[in-house]
């Protein structure tokens, strides 16, 4: 955990990623509830929360299944290939970027850090340029399609722009710093 007291953080760590149990466990039947045993058999496929698969991958216990949103032959990657603007990626992981740098590692694939980036590129250009131009009937609708990391730059954007704006309108222009004001003393 990159940041114990960040809640977006621990809420990006609680992402199911699928994975295959490797071994026999006991006293782990929580996990798998298609079945009134507190045992899951080795082969058995599910969907945990990053936290305990980082911990039981790094224990050989588990192989970790990469998440359909960062499949090579994903629909996600057809479509941010086609248009990334518009793609509604909270729908498919509110963490994406987050979860995606995490995941990269553990499993090794050396695509998923590119995928981001073009990703993050092309949506990063579009999410400042909506901040400063969408009004605020349209813009509910589209922060239902940013993750969480992109909504924060959108309301950065749009802190931005306000204060640009009350600047412009006849906020102070100059100040004097702090520093000039002070008169020396006396030698």
């Amino acid at each position: 955990m990159a940041n114990y007291y960040d809640i977006d953080d621990i809420l990006a760590e609680e992402e199911l990623v699928p994975s295959v149990f490797q071994h026999n466990a006991n006293g782990v039947g929580l996990f798998d509830s298609s079945d009134d045993t507190d045992k899951v058999e080795a082969g058995s496929r599910l969907e945990l929360p990053f936290w305990l698969v980082r911990e039981l991958y790094l224990r050989q216990l588990i192989s970790i299944r990469v998440p359909p949103c960062f499949d090579r032959e994903s629909k996600t990657r057809e479509e941010i290939a086609a248009d990334a603007a518009h793609v509604d990626l909270r729908s498919r992981c509110p963490y994406f970027y987050e979860l995606g740098c995490k995941l990269a590692p553990l499993i090794g694939d050396k695509t998923i850090g590119p995928f981001l980036l073009v990703a993050f590129r092309i949506r990063y250009r579009e999410v400042l340029i909506k901040a400063h131009t969408l009004t605020m009937t349209v813009a509910p609708k589209y922060l239902t399609l940013l993750t969480n990391e992109e909504a924060k730059l959108y309301e950065a954007g749009q802190c931005s722009i306000a204060a640009f704006k009350k600047w412009r309108i006849g906020g102070p222009r100059f100040q004097i710093a702090p520093v000039l004001g002070r008169k020396r003393k006396p030698t």
